[in-house]
Protein backbone atom coordinates (compact mmCIF):
# COMPACT_ATOMS: atom_id res chain seq x y z
CA UNK A 1 0.00 0.00 0.00
CA UNK A 2 1.15 3.50 -0.74
CA UNK A 3 1.70 6.02 1.77
CA UNK A 4 1.10 10.14 2.54
CA UNK A 5 3.45 12.00 4.56
CA UNK A 6 1.84 14.89 5.86
CA UNK A 7 4.46 17.83 7.87
CA UNK A 8 1.65 20.31 8.75
CA UNK A 9 2.62 23.50 9.68
CA UNK A 10 6.01 24.33 8.20
CA UNK A 11 8.09 25.20 11.31
CA UNK A 12 10.77 28.25 11.60
CA UNK A 13 8.99 30.24 9.28
CA UNK A 14 6.63 33.16 9.35
CA UNK A 15 3.25 32.08 8.69
CA UNK A 16 2.00 28.86 8.21
CA UNK A 17 1.81 26.01 5.04
CA UNK A 18 1.28 22.37 5.11
CA UNK A 19 3.69 19.74 2.84
CA UNK A 20 2.26 16.45 1.50
CA UNK A 21 4.21 13.67 -0.43
CA UNK A 22 2.98 10.95 -1.49
CA UNK A 23 4.74 7.50 -1.75
CA UNK A 24 4.47 4.29 -3.78
CA UNK A 25 4.09 0.66 -2.19
CA UNK A 26 8.03 0.59 -2.51
CA UNK A 27 8.50 3.93 -0.70
CA UNK A 28 9.36 5.75 -3.68
CA UNK A 29 7.74 9.56 -4.12
CA UNK A 30 5.42 10.05 -6.76
CA UNK A 31 4.58 13.17 -5.59
CA UNK A 32 5.23 16.25 -3.45
CA UNK A 33 3.67 19.25 -2.89
CA UNK A 34 3.93 22.61 -0.55
CA UNK A 35 0.41 23.58 0.12
CA UNK A 36 -0.86 27.23 1.59
CA UNK A 37 -3.31 27.07 4.20
CA UNK A 38 -3.94 30.18 4.93
CA UNK A 39 -6.57 32.48 3.34
CA UNK A 40 -5.77 35.50 1.04
CA UNK A 41 -7.80 38.21 2.32
CA UNK A 42 -5.87 41.22 2.26
CA UNK A 43 -6.46 42.67 -1.57
CA UNK A 44 -9.48 42.25 -0.54
CA UNK A 45 -9.20 44.40 2.86
CA UNK A 46 -7.99 47.39 1.88
CA UNK A 47 -10.91 48.28 -1.39
CA UNK A 48 -12.68 50.93 0.35
CA UNK A 49 -10.08 52.60 2.39
CA UNK A 50 -8.68 56.19 1.30
CA UNK A 51 -5.13 55.70 -1.11
CA UNK A 52 -3.31 57.54 1.73
CA UNK A 53 -4.20 54.69 4.76
CA UNK A 54 -2.59 52.29 2.17
CA UNK A 55 1.33 52.73 3.26
CA UNK A 56 0.08 52.04 6.84
CA UNK A 57 -2.59 49.74 6.52
CA UNK A 58 -1.18 46.92 4.20
CA UNK A 59 2.07 46.47 6.24
CA UNK A 60 -0.14 44.41 9.06
CA UNK A 61 0.38 41.83 6.70
CA UNK A 62 3.28 40.87 8.64
CA UNK A 63 5.17 41.70 11.53
CA UNK A 64 8.70 40.55 10.35
CA UNK A 65 8.95 42.48 6.72
CA UNK A 66 5.95 45.51 7.68
CA UNK A 67 8.71 48.01 6.72
CA UNK A 68 8.73 46.53 3.19
CA UNK A 69 4.96 46.51 2.79
CA UNK A 70 4.86 50.45 4.03
CA UNK A 71 7.50 51.45 1.60
CA UNK A 72 6.04 49.54 -1.68
CA UNK A 73 2.91 50.71 -0.94
CA UNK A 74 4.40 54.28 -0.23
CA UNK A 75 5.48 53.94 -3.73
CA UNK A 76 2.21 53.31 -5.52
CA UNK A 77 0.77 56.37 -3.93
CA UNK A 78 3.70 58.38 -4.30
CA UNK A 79 2.65 57.58 -8.03
CA UNK A 80 -1.28 58.54 -7.31
CA UNK A 81 -0.23 61.96 -6.23
CA UNK A 82 1.31 62.76 -9.34
CA UNK A 83 5.43 61.87 -8.29
CA UNK A 84 5.39 59.45 -11.75
CA UNK A 85 8.40 61.31 -13.10
CA UNK A 86 9.90 63.92 -11.27
CA UNK A 87 10.47 61.47 -8.09
CA UNK A 88 10.80 62.48 -4.43
CA UNK A 89 13.18 65.08 -2.15
CA UNK A 90 16.67 64.31 -1.82
CA UNK A 91 15.78 64.15 2.17
CA UNK A 92 12.28 61.85 1.24
CA UNK A 93 14.23 59.30 -1.19
CA UNK A 94 16.93 58.54 1.75
CA UNK A 95 15.27 58.36 4.39
CA UNK A 96 13.18 55.76 2.58
CA UNK A 97 16.49 54.27 1.68
CA UNK A 98 17.87 54.33 5.36
CA UNK A 99 15.07 52.40 6.76
CA UNK A 100 15.02 50.04 3.74
CA UNK A 101 18.18 48.84 4.39
CA UNK A 102 17.44 49.07 8.10
CA UNK A 103 15.34 46.20 7.17
CA UNK A 104 17.21 44.51 5.23
CA UNK A 105 19.85 44.47 7.71
CA UNK A 106 17.51 43.05 10.68
CA UNK A 107 15.64 40.38 8.48
CA UNK A 108 18.52 38.89 7.12
CA UNK A 109 20.61 38.89 10.70
CA UNK A 110 16.85 37.18 12.25
CA UNK A 111 16.56 34.83 9.11
CA UNK A 112 20.26 33.26 9.58
CA UNK A 113 21.04 33.51 13.40
CA UNK A 114 17.48 32.64 14.46
CA UNK A 115 16.49 30.36 11.76
CA UNK A 116 19.55 28.95 10.13
CA UNK A 117 22.07 28.69 12.31
CA UNK A 118 20.52 25.95 14.07
CA UNK A 119 20.48 23.46 11.66
CA UNK A 120 24.21 24.20 10.37
CA UNK A 121 25.29 24.35 13.86
CA UNK A 122 23.84 20.96 14.98
CA UNK A 123 22.82 19.11 11.61
CA UNK A 124 19.66 18.97 9.49
CA UNK A 125 19.09 15.41 11.86
CA UNK A 126 20.08 16.61 15.08
CA UNK A 127 18.53 16.62 18.21
CA UNK A 128 15.63 19.13 17.84
CA UNK A 129 15.54 19.88 21.87
CA UNK A 130 18.94 21.32 20.68
CA UNK A 131 18.38 22.12 17.39
CA UNK A 132 16.97 25.71 17.77
CA UNK A 133 18.30 29.59 18.93
CA UNK A 134 17.88 28.35 22.49
CA UNK A 135 20.50 25.65 21.57
CA UNK A 136 22.23 28.12 19.20
CA UNK A 137 22.52 30.66 22.62
CA UNK A 138 23.70 27.55 25.39
CA UNK A 139 26.71 25.98 22.87
CA UNK A 140 27.75 29.46 20.84
CA UNK A 141 26.99 32.33 22.77
CA UNK A 142 28.71 34.85 21.28
CA UNK A 143 27.23 33.95 17.82
CA UNK A 144 23.69 34.01 19.31
CA UNK A 145 25.25 37.29 21.32
CA UNK A 146 25.69 38.97 17.65
CA UNK A 147 22.75 38.08 16.17
CA UNK A 148 20.34 40.03 18.54
CA UNK A 149 22.50 42.90 18.99
CA UNK A 150 23.03 42.94 15.21
CA UNK A 151 19.31 42.34 14.74
CA UNK A 152 18.70 45.19 17.52
CA UNK A 153 20.82 47.72 15.40
CA UNK A 154 18.67 46.97 12.54
CA UNK A 155 15.27 47.53 14.34
CA UNK A 156 16.76 50.85 15.82
CA UNK A 157 17.07 51.90 12.72
CA UNK A 158 13.50 51.65 11.32
CA UNK A 159 12.48 53.48 14.79
CA UNK A 160 14.78 56.11 13.92
CA UNK A 161 12.98 56.30 10.01
CA UNK A 162 10.12 55.08 10.50
CA UNK A 163 8.77 56.32 14.41
CA UNK A 164 8.24 53.16 15.88
CA UNK A 165 10.27 49.52 15.37
CA UNK A 166 6.95 47.63 14.11
CA UNK A 167 4.21 49.09 11.57
CA UNK A 168 5.64 52.67 11.89
CA UNK A 169 4.21 55.83 9.97
CA UNK A 170 7.31 57.50 8.21
CA UNK A 171 6.34 57.32 4.48
CA UNK A 172 3.52 59.28 3.28
CA UNK A 173 2.27 59.51 -0.25
CA UNK A 174 4.97 61.91 -1.34
CA UNK A 175 7.28 61.52 0.74
CA UNK A 176 8.11 61.18 4.49
CA UNK A 177 6.98 62.53 7.39
CA UNK A 178 10.03 63.30 9.46
CA UNK A 179 14.24 64.09 8.87
CA UNK A 180 17.05 62.53 11.10
CA UNK A 181 18.05 64.80 13.76
CA UNK A 182 21.87 64.84 14.52
CA UNK A 183 21.23 63.19 17.90
CA UNK A 184 19.87 60.21 15.97
CA UNK A 185 22.43 60.27 13.64
CA UNK A 186 25.16 60.21 16.06
CA UNK A 187 23.33 57.43 18.27
CA UNK A 188 24.82 55.25 15.61
CA UNK A 189 27.51 56.45 14.94
CA UNK A 190 29.42 56.89 18.15
CA UNK A 191 28.83 53.61 19.75
CA UNK A 192 27.77 54.80 22.93
CA UNK A 193 23.80 53.24 23.47
CA UNK A 194 24.60 50.65 20.89
CA UNK A 195 27.55 49.22 18.96
CA UNK A 196 28.37 51.47 16.44
CA UNK A 197 27.87 51.23 12.67
CA UNK A 198 31.23 50.22 12.11
CA UNK A 199 30.57 46.97 14.20
CA UNK A 200 27.93 46.36 12.44
CA UNK A 201 29.90 46.40 9.29
CA UNK A 202 32.65 44.11 10.93
CA UNK A 203 30.34 42.04 12.57
CA UNK A 204 28.78 41.23 9.18
CA UNK A 205 31.85 40.80 7.53
CA UNK A 206 32.52 38.13 9.87
CA UNK A 207 29.06 36.54 9.19
CA UNK A 208 30.04 36.17 5.81
CA UNK A 209 33.37 34.82 6.53
CA UNK A 210 31.87 32.11 8.84
CA UNK A 211 29.46 31.00 6.30
CA UNK A 212 32.27 30.84 3.82
CA UNK A 213 34.17 28.40 6.13
CA UNK A 214 31.06 26.48 6.72
CA UNK A 215 31.20 25.62 2.71
CA UNK A 216 34.96 24.41 2.32
CA UNK A 217 33.77 22.09 5.10
CA UNK A 218 30.48 20.90 4.18
CA UNK A 219 30.96 21.59 0.14
CA UNK A 220 28.87 18.94 -1.15
CA UNK A 221 25.29 19.69 1.25
CA UNK A 222 25.74 23.16 0.49
CA UNK A 223 26.59 23.02 -3.09
CA UNK A 224 24.00 19.87 -3.90
CA UNK A 225 21.09 20.30 -1.29
CA UNK A 226 18.14 21.26 -3.35
CA UNK A 227 19.95 22.44 -6.11
CA UNK A 228 18.41 22.63 -9.49
CA UNK A 229 18.06 25.45 -12.75
CA UNK A 230 16.02 28.05 -12.90
CA UNK A 231 15.34 31.49 -13.87
CA UNK A 232 15.77 34.63 -11.93
CA UNK A 233 14.25 38.12 -11.63
CA UNK A 234 15.20 41.24 -9.82
CA UNK A 235 15.30 44.74 -9.31
CA UNK A 236 18.42 46.49 -10.50
CA UNK A 237 19.57 50.16 -10.73
CA UNK A 238 19.49 51.48 -14.45
CA UNK A 239 23.13 50.92 -14.54
CA UNK A 240 23.16 47.12 -13.63
CA UNK A 241 24.09 48.02 -9.88
CA UNK A 242 22.36 45.80 -7.06
CA UNK A 243 19.62 48.04 -5.94
CA UNK A 244 17.02 47.09 -3.69
CA UNK A 245 14.90 50.18 -3.42
CA UNK A 246 14.25 51.05 -6.81
CA UNK A 247 15.17 50.46 -10.35
CA UNK A 248 14.04 48.38 -13.15
CA UNK A 249 12.96 44.76 -13.90
CA UNK A 250 15.54 42.20 -15.25
CA UNK A 251 15.06 38.45 -15.52
CA UNK A 252 17.72 36.22 -16.62
CA UNK A 253 17.81 32.18 -17.18
CA UNK A 254 19.81 29.16 -15.79
CA UNK A 255 22.40 30.03 -18.15
CA UNK A 256 22.24 34.23 -18.13
CA UNK A 257 20.95 35.15 -21.36
CA UNK A 258 18.55 38.11 -20.26
CA UNK A 259 14.60 37.19 -20.49
CA UNK A 260 14.09 40.62 -19.35
CA UNK A 261 15.74 43.45 -20.61
CA UNK A 262 15.81 46.35 -17.84
CA UNK A 263 11.73 47.02 -18.02
CA UNK A 264 9.93 49.56 -16.67
CA UNK A 265 8.03 47.36 -13.37
CA UNK A 266 4.99 49.98 -13.63
CA UNK A 267 4.19 47.83 -17.29
CA UNK A 268 4.52 44.20 -15.10
CA UNK A 269 0.90 43.17 -16.68
CA UNK A 270 2.94 42.78 -19.82
CA UNK A 271 5.08 40.61 -18.35
CA UNK A 272 4.34 38.27 -15.54
CA UNK A 273 1.50 36.21 -14.84
CA UNK A 274 -0.66 34.44 -12.53
CA UNK A 275 -1.50 31.15 -12.49
CA UNK A 276 -3.82 29.27 -9.82
CA UNK A 277 -3.40 25.52 -8.65
CA UNK A 278 -6.86 23.98 -6.72
CA UNK A 279 -4.15 22.89 -3.74
CA UNK A 280 -3.09 25.98 -2.63
CA UNK A 281 -4.04 29.71 -1.66
CA UNK A 282 -0.96 30.85 -2.99
CA UNK A 283 -0.64 31.91 -6.90
CA UNK A 284 2.08 30.85 -9.37
CA UNK A 285 3.96 33.78 -11.17
CA UNK A 286 5.38 33.06 -14.18
CA UNK A 287 6.81 34.99 -17.12
CA UNK A 288 4.32 35.77 -19.81
CA UNK A 289 7.16 34.95 -22.68
CA UNK A 290 8.17 31.68 -21.75
CA UNK A 291 4.77 30.55 -20.45
CA UNK A 292 3.58 28.48 -17.34
CA UNK A 293 5.69 25.41 -17.56
CA UNK A 294 9.05 27.37 -17.92
CA UNK A 295 8.15 30.83 -17.18
CA UNK A 296 8.63 30.09 -13.29
CA UNK A 297 11.09 32.21 -11.25
CA UNK A 298 13.49 32.21 -8.59
CA UNK A 299 13.47 36.04 -6.51
CA UNK A 300 15.37 36.90 -3.53
CA UNK A 301 19.10 37.18 -2.21
CA UNK A 302 20.44 34.53 -4.72
CA UNK A 303 18.11 35.81 -7.46
CA UNK A 304 19.90 39.50 -6.98
CA UNK A 305 22.89 38.44 -7.39
CA UNK A 306 21.95 36.36 -10.16
CA UNK A 307 20.76 39.77 -12.02
CA UNK A 308 22.90 42.09 -10.97
CA UNK A 309 26.25 43.24 -12.49
CA UNK A 310 28.04 44.72 -9.34
CA UNK A 311 27.05 45.84 -5.87
CA UNK A 312 28.05 49.74 -5.04
CA UNK A 313 29.63 49.07 -1.74
CA UNK A 314 33.43 48.28 -1.65
CA UNK A 315 33.51 45.18 1.16
CA UNK A 316 30.57 43.75 -0.23
CA UNK A 317 31.80 43.81 -3.47
CA UNK A 318 34.68 42.28 -3.15
CA UNK A 319 32.83 39.67 -1.62
CA UNK A 320 30.28 39.25 -4.47
CA UNK A 321 33.16 39.27 -6.84
CA UNK A 322 34.37 36.02 -5.17
CA UNK A 323 30.57 35.11 -5.26
CA UNK A 324 30.95 34.99 -8.74
CA UNK A 325 33.62 33.40 -9.44
CA UNK A 326 32.68 30.27 -7.94
CA UNK A 327 30.25 29.73 -10.99
CA UNK A 328 32.23 30.99 -13.07
CA UNK A 329 30.26 34.43 -13.61
CA UNK A 330 27.32 32.16 -14.54
CA UNK A 331 23.77 32.28 -12.56
CA UNK A 332 24.34 30.33 -9.33
CA UNK A 333 21.41 27.79 -9.44
CA UNK A 334 22.39 26.28 -5.56
CA UNK A 335 19.58 26.74 -3.30
CA UNK A 336 21.63 26.57 -0.08
CA UNK A 337 23.44 29.68 -1.84
CA UNK A 338 20.43 31.70 -1.03
CA UNK A 339 22.41 31.89 2.51
CA UNK A 340 25.57 32.63 1.46
CA UNK A 341 23.79 35.53 -0.74
CA UNK A 342 22.15 36.84 1.76
CA UNK A 343 24.85 37.21 4.23
CA UNK A 344 26.46 39.38 1.45
CA UNK A 345 23.59 41.70 1.13
CA UNK A 346 23.47 42.39 5.25
CA UNK A 347 27.36 43.16 4.42
CA UNK A 348 26.07 45.43 1.75
CA UNK A 349 23.12 47.23 4.02
CA UNK A 350 25.54 47.83 6.92
CA UNK A 351 27.70 49.69 4.33
CA UNK A 352 24.96 51.31 2.94
CA UNK A 353 23.60 51.99 6.24
CA UNK A 354 26.65 53.83 7.19
CA UNK A 355 27.05 56.00 3.59
CA UNK A 356 23.77 57.10 4.72
CA UNK A 357 24.10 58.21 7.87
CA UNK A 358 26.99 60.51 7.02
CA UNK A 359 24.63 61.81 4.13
CA UNK A 360 23.51 65.47 5.30
CA UNK A 361 20.48 65.32 3.03
CA UNK A 362 18.70 63.34 5.74
CA UNK A 363 18.65 66.73 8.25
CA UNK A 364 16.89 68.47 5.33
CA UNK A 365 13.91 69.55 5.76
CA UNK A 366 11.93 69.33 2.07
CA UNK A 367 10.38 66.24 3.11
CA UNK A 368 6.54 65.98 0.46
CA UNK A 369 6.10 66.50 -2.78
CA UNK A 370 3.10 66.29 -4.84
CA UNK A 371 1.93 66.62 -8.24
CA UNK A 372 -1.16 65.91 -10.43
CA UNK A 373 -3.32 63.02 -9.16
CA UNK A 374 -3.73 59.79 -10.85
CA UNK A 375 -5.89 57.36 -10.61
CA UNK A 376 -3.41 54.11 -10.73
CA UNK A 377 0.09 53.34 -8.87
CA UNK A 378 2.25 51.06 -9.03
CA UNK A 379 5.00 50.55 -6.49
CA UNK A 380 8.27 47.64 -6.36
CA UNK A 381 10.79 47.49 -3.83
CA UNK A 382 13.49 44.28 -3.17
CA UNK A 383 12.31 42.91 0.07
CA UNK A 384 14.09 40.74 2.44
CA UNK A 385 12.41 37.78 0.68
CA UNK A 386 12.76 39.29 -3.03
CA UNK A 387 10.41 41.18 -5.52
CA UNK A 388 7.77 42.89 -3.91
CA UNK A 389 4.73 44.31 -5.50
CA UNK A 390 1.62 46.64 -4.86
CA UNK A 391 -0.66 47.85 -7.47
CA UNK A 392 -3.31 50.33 -6.33
CA UNK A 393 -6.48 51.57 -8.30
CA UNK A 394 -8.82 54.42 -6.91
CA UNK A 395 -12.20 56.12 -7.71
CA UNK A 396 -13.15 59.82 -7.40
CA UNK A 397 -13.50 59.76 -4.12
CA UNK A 398 -10.16 58.87 -3.20
CA UNK A 399 -11.14 55.50 -2.35
CA UNK A 400 -8.90 51.90 -3.50
CA UNK A 401 -11.04 50.15 -5.96
CA UNK A 402 -8.51 47.46 -6.96
CA UNK A 403 -5.52 46.31 -4.90
CA UNK A 404 -2.77 43.37 -6.14
CA UNK A 405 0.00 41.91 -4.44
CA UNK A 406 2.38 39.83 -5.70
CA UNK A 407 4.62 39.21 -2.98
CA UNK A 408 8.39 37.37 -2.61
CA UNK A 409 7.13 34.37 -1.27
CA UNK A 410 4.57 34.05 -3.77
CA UNK A 411 6.73 34.59 -6.82
CA UNK A 412 8.99 31.70 -4.64
CA UNK A 413 5.92 29.42 -5.03
CA UNK A 414 7.15 27.45 -7.70
CA UNK A 415 10.78 27.22 -6.65
CA UNK A 416 9.74 25.89 -3.00
CA UNK A 417 8.07 23.47 -4.41
CA UNK A 418 10.27 22.27 -6.46
CA UNK A 419 13.05 22.51 -3.59
CA UNK A 420 10.28 20.57 -1.59
CA UNK A 421 10.18 17.11 -4.59
CA UNK A 422 14.24 17.53 -4.74
CA UNK A 423 14.76 16.78 -0.96
CA UNK A 424 12.01 14.13 -1.17
CA UNK A 425 13.05 12.20 -4.28
CA UNK A 426 16.63 12.29 -2.79
CA UNK A 427 16.41 11.83 0.74
CA UNK A 428 12.79 10.39 1.17
CA UNK A 429 12.33 8.14 -1.52
CA UNK A 430 12.95 4.56 -0.50
CA UNK A 431 13.62 4.59 3.06
CA UNK A 432 11.18 2.40 4.68
CA UNK A 433 10.86 4.79 7.92
CA UNK A 434 10.19 8.81 7.48
CA UNK A 435 12.61 10.40 10.30
CA UNK A 436 12.18 13.30 11.94
CA UNK A 437 15.72 14.81 10.50
CA UNK A 438 14.30 13.60 6.96
CA UNK A 439 11.64 16.00 7.83
CA UNK A 440 13.40 18.80 9.16
CA UNK A 441 15.33 18.32 5.98
CA UNK A 442 11.95 19.17 3.62
CA UNK A 443 11.67 22.74 5.93
CA UNK A 444 15.24 23.15 5.38
CA UNK A 445 14.87 23.19 1.52
CA UNK A 446 11.99 25.78 1.97
CA UNK A 447 13.84 27.80 4.64
CA UNK A 448 16.43 28.75 2.57
CA UNK A 449 13.97 30.97 0.63
CA UNK A 450 12.70 32.39 4.37
CA UNK A 451 9.40 32.38 3.08
CA UNK A 452 6.83 34.75 4.74
CA UNK A 453 3.72 32.53 4.06
CA UNK A 454 0.83 35.14 5.98
CA UNK A 455 2.68 37.60 3.62
CA UNK A 456 1.39 35.47 0.67
CA UNK A 457 -1.82 34.96 1.79
CA UNK A 458 -2.40 38.25 3.18
CA UNK A 459 -3.90 36.31 6.53
CA UNK A 460 -2.05 35.33 9.99
CA UNK A 461 -2.76 32.36 12.62
CA UNK A 462 -1.45 29.81 14.49
CA UNK A 463 -1.85 26.04 14.37
CA UNK A 464 0.29 22.86 15.82
CA UNK A 465 2.28 20.76 14.16
CA UNK A 466 0.79 17.24 12.54
CA UNK A 467 2.94 14.50 10.57
CA UNK A 468 0.55 11.61 9.20
CA UNK A 469 1.50 8.49 7.09
CA UNK A 470 -1.91 7.31 5.40
CA UNK A 471 -1.57 4.14 2.98
CA UNK A 472 -3.57 4.15 -0.06
CA UNK A 473 -6.68 3.33 1.33
CA UNK A 474 -6.51 6.41 3.93
CA UNK A 475 -6.22 4.36 7.02
CA UNK A 476 -3.45 5.97 9.33
CA UNK A 477 -0.47 4.62 9.85
CA UNK A 478 1.21 6.78 11.99
CA UNK A 479 0.66 10.19 13.60
CA UNK A 480 2.47 13.12 15.77
CA UNK A 481 1.64 16.05 17.66
CA UNK A 482 3.44 18.89 18.25
CA UNK A 483 1.94 21.72 19.93
CA UNK A 484 2.80 25.75 18.97
CA UNK A 485 5.51 25.43 21.93
CA UNK A 486 7.34 23.03 19.48
CA UNK A 487 6.75 20.48 22.62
Amino acid sequence: MGKKITIEPVTRVEGHGKVTILLDNDNKVTRSRFHIVEFRGFERFVQGRPYWEAPVLVQRLCGICPVSHHLAAAKATDVIVGLGSSGLSPTAEKMRRLMHYGQIFQSHVLHFFHLVSPDLLFGIDGDPAVRNIIGVALKHKDLAVRGVVMRKFGQEIIRATAGKKIHGTGAIPGGINKNLSIEERDFFLDGKAIPSIDAMIGWALDTVNFFKQFHKEHRRFIDEYAAFPSNHLSLVAKDGALDLYHGVLRAVDTDGKRILDDVDYREYLDYIGEEVRSWSYMKFPYLKSLGKKKGWYRVGPLARLNTCDYIPSPLAQKEFEEYKAYTNGKPDNMSMHMHWARLIETLHSAEMIKMLLNDPDLQGTKLVKQGKKVPEGVGLIEAPRGTLLHHFRINENDQITMCNLIVSTTNNNEPMNRAVNWVAVNTISGKPEVTEGLLNGVEVAIRAYDPCLSCATHAIGKMPLEVSIIDADESVVSRGWKNIDGQ
